[in-house]
């Protein structure tokens, strides 16, 4: 059975079809890479996925239950959590406190307990520091714990948007755009640590720009242009595929 299964999943904005009857299928521990050319509408899949949008027509499965039209967070509860292209984090908090905040979300202590420094609360926030440290270490964002959100170079506030996403402790990580703007070397510490991710157990669905680096993620690339998926396969295959050469490249092979 597909841990994440879509069937004829469609998005309709007026006039404008921005997804179109696009099935897939992703499996347990697979790292799967999505392409296509700005208004592919790349970003709408992943809102409907996770249930900022809710679809016009078609169904989406997680782990063989239907999830269509959930609301974001009972979607987060299943497992399936996503980062934004603008990072969504506090700017006036320092990065600790934003991850701690994230994590806070998960705690098992009531408000009033959390007010009267209940023991249950006490644990929670034992278990919270441990855990964000344990994040942030993993990162590499330890160095700037007491850092303003709002001061952090670009390819650090990445980091810590995947940080958050972390925090809601996903089995299926949809990350948008993660290494969208950064130079070479800042490149090579994200994808490790994407990589790394994968490793751990987390099946990761990447919309990237960055074709060079997600070819070399990706064990599997699907293709969109105009809301329609018009290719599935490796690497390999996709590069030499004459449809997405034409629709997404021109007449430049991808390398």
């Amino acid at each position: 059975m597909a841990l994440l299964e879509i069937q004829g999943l469609t998005k309709v904005f007026g006039g404008l079809t921005a997804v179109n009857k696009l099935d897939l299928t992703v499996s347990q521990g697979e790292i799967v890479g999505l392409i296509g050319p700005n208004g592919a509408g790349k970003t709408t899949f992943f809102n409907l996925i996770s249930g900022v949008l809710k679809p016009t027509r078609g169904k989406i499965f997680y782990k063989g239950k239907n999830i269509t039209g959930l609301k974001t967070n009972r979607i987060a509860s299943r497992g399936i959590v996503r980062t934004f292209q603008a990072t969504s984090v506090f700017p006036e908090m320092t990065v600790f406190e934003n991850l701690a905040v994230a994590h806070h979300l998960q705690t098992k202590a009531s408000f009033m307990g959390a007010i009267f420094d209940s023991p249950a609360a006490r644990e929670d926030n034992r278990d919270i520091e441990q855990k964000t440290m344990s994040i942030l270490d993993y990162m590499g964002l330890i160095p700037f714990k007491d850092e303003l959100a709002k001061n952090l170079p670009h390819g650090h506030l990445r980091l810590l948007g995947i940080a958050l996403a972390l925090a809601a402790n996903p089995e299926l990580l949809l990350l948008d755009e993660p290494i969208t703007g950064m130079n070479p070397e800042e490149v090579n510490t994200v994808m490790g640590k994407i990589e790394g991710l994968w490793e751990k157990g987390i099946t990761l669905v990447v919309v990237e720009h960055n074709m060079k680096a997600l070819m070399k993620l990706g064990r599997r690339i699907v293709v969109m242009n105009f809301g329609r998926k018009i290719a599935e396969g490796t690497p390999e295959e996709i590069q030499h595929n004459k449809e997405v050469i034409e629709a997404y490249l021109g007449t430049e092979e991808v390398v």
